[in-house]
């Protein structure tokens, strides 16, 4: 068992919370863990960067060659379009569709949607809405990561126990984002 992910976007959009949640998961079922992240600026809005390595095997490296994803996980769509080298022939694409406008001359939305929608295997999502519409903005990432749940090669259960325990100490929060986990699911 291998998966390679990619999770990309900005500061502030719970990406290093997505790579804890499928890190743990991981880690519950008896496989190898190599994470790594790069943030593009030190500030809310800044290029984040996370890949995360699973293997039933020993893991040398944290950094996903080129190439190699299985899978990216994109909470900005122009983010994802940057991260797209790194995507398999047969890898897919999950992304978020609301961007996140936090550059001058952002390109236009609609072709960076197009872009994504050209891939041939991806699914857009509008995960904010999501989010809105249960009641925490903050977690549109769960959402995201339930719609890409299918892809990242563990079982359901396993992440929504990593999600349990990542936020079990404070039971709304574990709730609300396990109904996020779960609308993203619903949302494929």
């Amino acid at each position: 068992m291998r998966r390679e992910i990619v999770l990309a976007g900005v500061g502030g959009q719970g990406l290093l919370t997505l790579a804890a949640v499928i890190s743990r998961a991981a880690l519950d079922q008896g496989l190898f863990v190599k994470q790594s992240e790069v943030h593009g600026m030190s500030q809310r809005g800044g290029a984040v960067e996370s890949h995360v390595r699973i293997s039933d095997r020993k893991i040398h490296s944290p950094v996903i060659p080129k190439g190699r994803a299985d899978l990216i996980l994109a909470m900005e769509p122009m983010e994802g379009l940057r991260h797209l080298e790194y995507l398999a022939p047969e890898g897919v694409m999950v992304a978020n569709s609301v961007p996140v406008k936090n550059i001058p001359n952002y390109p236009d939305e609609e072709e960076i949607l197009a872009e994504i929608r050209s891939l041939p295997r991806h699914l857009l999502l509008d995960a904010v809405t999501i989010a809105r519409e249960i009641g925490s903005l903050r977690s549109a990432n769960i959402v995201l990561l339930g719609a890409g749940a299918e892809f990242i090669g563990l079982p359901e259960g396993a992440l929504v126990r990593a999600i349990e325990e990542l936020f079990g100490n404070r039971k709304e929060l574990a709730e609300v984002n396990l109904e996020a986990f779960r609308r993203g699911r619903a949302a494929r």
